[in-house]
């Protein structure tokens, strides 16, 4: 993972966790153990930077609540 990968990861997890009301381990837990992490924010790195803080939290929550993770 380069550094920007890695610094917008940082970013979104931060999101979450203001927005969800969590700490930042709980929102990676979950996005690492939900598979989110490595089968959508990592890959697409190259789209999802390009969108605002609000439309990631929105995009984000909703497919984790898909997967049945309750956050």
């Amino acid at each position: 993972m380069d550094k920007k990968t890695l610094e917008f990861t940082v970013f979104v997890i931060h999101a979450l966790a203001d927005d969800w009301n969590k700490p930042y381990r709980r929102v990676y837990q979950i996005l690492n153990e939900s598979g989110i992490l490595d089968s959508y924010i990592l890959p697409c790195y190259d789209v999802l930077h390009t969108q605002g803080k609000q439309y990631l939290v929105e995009d984000i929550t909703e497919f984790v609540k898909e997967k049945g993770v309750t956050v």
